[in-house]
């Protein structure tokens, strides 16, 4: 651990030499970790090596950048100020040297989306792609986690959310509706013709839909009261007319997962229609009362990194892309909204 007293800085003039590209590294390393040896290991350095440059740059600025206490240390003003500089920066660089070894080495596509979307919608659909160019490799990073696409390492994404959230620029790739579906097993030994034949299944539901705004579109009472205001589900706890009981629930944090159940007969899923199309194309699955799809006000977004527009192989992945999306379009009628920041082609 470094030592508990801060280190003492010499007045005189300011200096004005650059600062050691080692001295920012091992900077940024300690001001992410806020612990010299979480910091040592990932440089492979020892942390009295990782020590000694925060010292030697600490006397480069002229000024503490961390204050060191018996077992933790946090950083000064002048320190985050630092940080945002130099994280930011060293993001950059890094990028920049990941695209000139690309550009000399494989051609490449790296695509960030969730992990619903890249199971059921892109990976099924990606086989295609690489028959026609064989020659390019894909990166599929699925997460959720907000991703800046002028430094990260990505060239697509590929995101579902209401239009006033995305960035000039995006490309709208289709909407969303949402409907009931079934295996066409259960449905022989359950038939549905109404509202209230739910009462005689197994309901499938996002375990989130009650916890989070944007995922309570997702819910079977949102659903159920768009197309009956007088009819609730009795878990909801609200008062109404009629009280529609499931025979049981069944819940799930993911959308694949809620598909995959419904594929295999366990229950009825509130689904989002883009994302069950080839099921229901291929007859995995069926929409139990298909007169009753809900608008969904999310679309799904096209995203292209500024840095990566102009590079051949991520304009062909992306054509390819936009003409899989139309296919989607046409599969599940999707007129889109005029107001919508980016024509769908």
């Amino acid at each position: 651990m470094p030592p508990a007293s801060p280190p003492a800085f010499a007045s005189g003039t300011v200096r004005t030499r650059p600062v050691s590209m080692s001295y920012l590294r091992a900077f940024d390393a300690v001001a992410r970790h806020l612990n010299f040896r979480v910091a040592a290991e990932e440089m492979a350095l020892t942390q009295s090596a990782v020590s000694r440059q925060i010292q030697a740059l600490e006397h480069e600025v002229g000024t503490a950048l961390f204050l060191r206490h018996t077992r933790s240390v946090e950083l000064t003003s002048a320190g985050s100020l630092l940080h945002r500089a130099a994280g930011a920066s060293l993001e950059r660089i890094d990028s920049a040297v990941r695209q000139i070894r690309q550009s000399t080495g494989r051609k490449s596509v790296s695509i960030t989306t969730w992990a619903s979307f890249a199971s059921m919608w892109l990976i099924p659909r990606l086989e295609a792609f690489q028959r026609e160019h064989p020659d390019i490799d894909i990166r599929i990073d699925a997460t959720d986690a907000v991703v800046d696409l002028l430094t990260a390492d990505v060239d697509v994404a590929l995101r579902c959310t209401a239009s006033s959230s995305v960035p000039a620029g995006a490309i709208r790739m289709f909407g969303e509706q949402l409907t009931a579906v079934a295996s066409p097993w259960l449905l022989k030994s359950q038939p549905i013709a109404t509202m209230a034949d739910l009462a005689h299944c197994t309901l499938i539901e996002d375990s989130e839909a009650h916890m989070a705004r944007h995922h309570s579109w997702y819910s079977w009472p949102h659903w159920l009261s768009a197309f009956s205001p007088t009819t609730s589900l009795a878990k909801s706890g609200t008062t109404s007319k009629s009280h529609l009981q499931p025979k049981r629930w069944l819940y799930f944090n993911y959308t694949h997962q809620m598909a995959q159940a419904a594929l295999t007969g366990q229950g009825v899923a509130l689904a989002r229609l883009p994302l069950v199309a080839e099921s229901l194309a291929n007859g995995g699955l069926v929409e139990v009362l298909p007169s009753m799809r809900l608008n969904s006000p999310l679309a799904y977004w096209l995203l292209i990194a500024p840095r990566s527009s102009a590079r051949p192989e991520v304009r062909a992945f992306c054509d390819w892309l936009r003409q899989q999306a139309s296919d989607t379009r046409h599969a599940i009628g999707d007129v889109p909204d005029p107001e919508t920041l980016a024509a769908p082609d």
